[in-house]
């Protein structure tokens, strides 16, 4: 069933959108706090279709996404209780939160350059960090790298990609989209017991 290829199509027209910068840096905001939906997703089109402003997107990305992480920190740290608890509970992030809490005792602030870096929600760990009270500079300063590296990454494999990678990436986007639809939920129901 071909299901993604409409929407890569749709996608590739608005990265094009002349306000899709502004939405690209709000989602990247956002995304700390609570939003699901990966930055890659909206970042990866939009420096494949101006490959002459991807590194500019990227560092926006990386800046919204640091700058929304320490919201997510002063959340944890100022508001648990009367605003994150509540929205932990009506999200059932509450293992979530379990999870994230022992991590960082085992693994302190690599656990933010995890997080920064690869698919693990950033927005559980930003919020857990100011839950826990980790010394704020050392967490920005990680969240910064890791999201560098990661943003910058997509970007990069977009702009050396260019046509190629488009052209593959319309071939062989259905099948990308299963697969990645597969890896989530495996990862879900790995995570959840």
């Amino acid at each position: 069933m071909k299901i993604f290829a409409p929407l890569y199509e749709k996608v590739m027209l608005w990265s094009k959108h002349k306000y899709a910068p502004f939405y690209l840096y709000v989602t990247a905001f956002i995304e700390s706090i609570f939003w699901p939906i990966p930055v890659d997703i909206m970042l990866a089109p939009m420096a494949l279709a101006k490959r002459e402003k991807a590194w500019q997107f990227a560092f926006g990305a990386t800046l919204f996404s640091v700058l929304g992480g320490a919201l997510g920190y002063y959340l944890g740290n100022a508001l648990y209780d009367p605003v994150v608890l509540p929205f932990i509970e009506a999200m059932h992030y509450q293992d979530k939160m379990i999870t994230a809490q022992s991590w960082f005792s085992e693994w302190g602030v690599l656990v933010i350059f995890i997080a920064s870096f690869t698919p693990i929600p950033f927005k559980v760990f930003t919020i857990t960090a100011g839950v826990m009270s980790m010394a704020f500079w050392p967490f920005i300063l990680t969240a910064l790298i890791g999201r560098a590296m990661r943003f910058f990454l997509v970007a990069g494999l977009m702009v050396l990609g260019g046509e190629k990678m488009e052209a593959k990436l319309s071939k062989y986007i259905d099948a990308l989209g299963w697969i990645t639809i597969l890896a989530a939920v495996i990862l879900y129901f790995t995570l959840k017991h």
